[in-house]
């Protein structure tokens, strides 16, 4: 597999986990032979069967359902014709969804960029993933899975074509592999954007989302426009995940002046701060069993963690550390019976280890 370093927003992304419902996990990682693997962890998250291969220049996000899983990944895409008007060429890439069900046979994929025989990526018009921050996440609302990117899109400019960073947001049938319209998707939300997350909120019938962004330098919510949290563009302005809160509404953890913060939020602006102990950039919150979350982060060789009520925003214990090092951009994952989990580094610096965090009483 890839390694674990470096952790920058335009490296590889070395691995994956979901929760299986029907317990276990697909744990995904990219190997150095232009392909994702993706293999079934028992209860004890050790391997079993024989992992599949799917080829792919990146790992994105995987996430599982009762009939199977779907893995979101980029691959090779078309150039196109056009010449930018300045800068250094690169690779264009497209991303993708692929379906497989609970034996490992590929079901159907699905690529949501728009690059075509016709389209390459230095064309006008072209969505699609570039050099520069494309890391994905993907939410599941019972029937189709949601993908929400970081992609590029190119503008004529004359003779030539400049290239902007934004972000994009796609919904495929998870039955059928289909496209489908609505569902709050958007061809360019934020821009530019980065750190792009996504959750399925059943509460209100809608996914949810958060962007970084420096159009007016804040947190936002791409679609709407709607400002979480206004920011400083200083070069440390980094958005996290999105949970459910207990009440109306979600939390989201960002950082400004390597400060994390924790900000409750509904329909607009955020109505409650919540100052954590967490000095970073970056940081993951992922919903903890009823009525908590659980923020993680780097501190030294370890990674810190500190529960949070998702009603009030107040700590559940002690701050406590987890042997193992962080990475930027592996998220920790929830699963049904209440604890979390994620891949870290194993042995070396090319093997996984599972990390959980059980149930708190």
């Amino acid at each position: 597999m890839v390694s674990f370093a470096p952790q920058g927003d335009t490296d590889p992304l070395p691995t994956a986990i979901a929760a299986a419902p029907g317990g276990g996990s697909w744990l995904a990682w990219l190997g150095t032979d232009s392909k994702v693997h993706l293999g079934k962890l028992d209860c004890g998250d050790q391997l079993v069967g024989t992992p599949a291969s799917l080829d792919a220049v990146d790992l994105q996000d995987v996430k599982a359902d009762a009939d199977g899983v779907v893995v979101l990944l980029t691959r090779p895409g078309p150039q196109g014709s056009g010449t930018l008007c300045g800068g250094t060429s690169s690779p264009t890439r497209t991303m993708w969804m692929v379906r497989l069900d609970n034996s490992g046979r590929q079901v159907w994929e699905r690529q949501v960029t728009n690059l075509s025989s016709s389209r390459g990526g230095y064309d006008p018009g072209a969505l699609f993933v570039w050099w520069y921050n494309h890391h994905g996440t993907l939410a599941y609302d019972g029937t189709n899975y949601a993908a929400y990117f970081e992609a590029a899109i190119t503008v004529a400019n004359g003779g030539c074509v400049d290239i902007h960073e934004g972000d994009r947001m796609q919904v495929v049938n998870a039955t059928t592999g289909a496209l489908v319209a609505g569902h709050d998707s958007f061809d360019w939300g934020c821009s530019h954007a980065w750190d792009s997350h996504i959750i399925w909120d059943a509460r209100t019938g809608h996914f949810a989302m958060v962007c970084a962004t420096d159009n007016n330098c804040r947190i936002a919510r791409p679609g709407t426009g709607q400002t979480v949290v206004p920011g400083v563009c200083d070069g440390t302005l980094f958005g996290g995940n999105i949970v459910l809160a207990g009440t109306p509404g979600y939390w989201t953890a960002w950082s400004n002046g390597n400060q994390v913060r924790l900000e409750h939020f509904s329909t607009g602006a955020s109505d409650r701060t919540v100052l954590t102990a967490d000095r970073t950039q970056h940081s993951h919150l992922v919903g903890y069993g009823a009525g908590r979350m659980l923020l993680t982060w780097k501190s030294g060789t370890s990674t810190a963690a500190q529960t949070y009520d998702t009603t009030s925003g107040a700590t559940v214990g002690g701050q406590f550390t987890i042997a193992v090092p962080d990475h930027t951009y592996v998220e920790t994952k929830a699963y049904p019976d209440g604890s979390v989990a994620f891949p870290a580094i194993g042995t070396s610096n090319t093997s996984i280890r599972i990390v959980r965090v059980m149930p708190l009483n």
